[in-house]
């Protein structure tokens, strides 16, 4: 058995026959706690000292050279190592041929900590989900029972009310469903960019038009000029407003939007600044991570992240630090097109 190869693997991995152990990588005896030379040759019970919360052991509990003659393999299960460590084993079992008793098993461990943080991610995603999804649900449930109960006793100007209250929570249903669907792409890559030479200004043009006809807040725009970027447009679009949103819930003052090609060579920039308190240096980092928030705007949690995977899709990058004046900078980097194409 080539050692030297399943030492370059990540998971640990145990073989054994019957008479015992046979191979052991540098992973797995890591994990058990012994150096690899004092474990082969052991009795495969004696080198897995692995035991569920009820004391069993695992050989005892999966039977891996026993049980029914069909079977190829033991599944994922989460068991303890001696020292109360959780991991992850699972096993495959070979024979000669079908129905020939098992002469040889591959064990499988792994750090259960990935799952548990990929478990921790999906409670988040769940919790998050149910937050952001009660209360314009409950709003669009309410008022829609108004208008079907009490249609006749509402006049004209109430009505329309109710409805286009509604109509702001369905909008909100809506972007909250796009974000976990980009959060899905963006972490599975199946996102695809559909690139070409995109004005930059005109896209921060509309963006800043759109938001600011929704918020009393000031919004200014600064096209110190107008280049075009090797991007996907709608993706550009999205990334934009997200920022700007985010400086109009979560910051103060007025929020400034500038376009300029970039002093990094092959780059052009949208740079958006606000006056609130800004982002702490310590926290820069995990304001790209899932789930996380800052003040009292609320949120899913989920735009920066999402505009930081789309930016980083790109090939640009998505840097924080402090306005000049006081506040949050985000500045979007995305790569020059070569060639511009007009009314883009």
């Amino acid at each position: 058995m080539d050692v030297a190869a399943l030492d370059l693997l990540p998971d640990g991995v145990v073989i054994a026959d019957r008479a015992g152990v046979r191979s052991v990588n540098a992973a797995a005896a890591a994990m058990l706690g012994h150096p690899a030379d004092a474990l082969v040759g052991r009795p495969l019970h004696e080198v897995l000292a692995l035991s569920d919360h009820d004391g069993r052991g695992w050989t005892e509990a999966c039977e891996p050279f026993g049980g029914i003659s069909i079977r190829t393999a033991i599944p994922e299960q989460r068991w303890l190592l001696a020292d109360g460590t959780e991991v992850l084993v699972n096993a495959r079992l070979h024979r000669e041929h079908r129905g020939a008793p098992v002469d040889s098993v591959a064990v499988g461990l792994r750090s259960a900590r990935g799952r548990e943080r990929l478990d921790r991610e999906r409670s988040d995603l769940v919790a998050t989900v149910a937050h952001e999804l009660r209360s314009p649900l409950t709003g669009v449930k309410g008022f829609v029972h108004a208008l079907l109960n009490r249609w006749d006793k509402l006049n004209d100007d109430q009505k329309r009310l109710m409805l286009t209250t509604a109509s702001v929570d369905a909008d909100r249903l809506s972007r909250l469903i796009a974000e976990l669907l980009d959060v899905a792409r963006l972490d599975t890559g199946r996102l695809r960019l559909h690139r070409r030479a995109t004005d930059l200004a005109r896209k921060a043009e509309l963006v800043v038009t759109s938001i600011g006809v929704a918020t009393s807040r000031p919004i200014e725009l600064e096209v110190a000029d107008r280049p075009q970027v090797d991007a996907d447009p709608d993706k550009v679009m999205q990334v934009i407003t997200n920022v700007v949103e985010n400086a109009v819930h979560h910051g103060e003052g007025t929020v400034r939007v500038l376009v300029r090609t970039s002093a990094r060579a092959g780059a052009a920039e949208v740079v958006v600044t606000d006056e609130g308190e800004g982002i702490a240096p310590g926290l820069r980092a995990r304001a790209f991570t899932k789930f996380w928030t800052s003040g009292v705007g609320g949120g899913s949690g989920l735009g920066l992240y999402i505009v930081n995977g789309l930016v980083r899709a790109h090939g640009g990058e998505v840097l924080i630090g402090d306005a000049p004046g006081g506040g949050a900078e985000v500045r979007l980097v995305l790569p020059l097109a070569d060639a511009p194409v007009p009314g883009t």
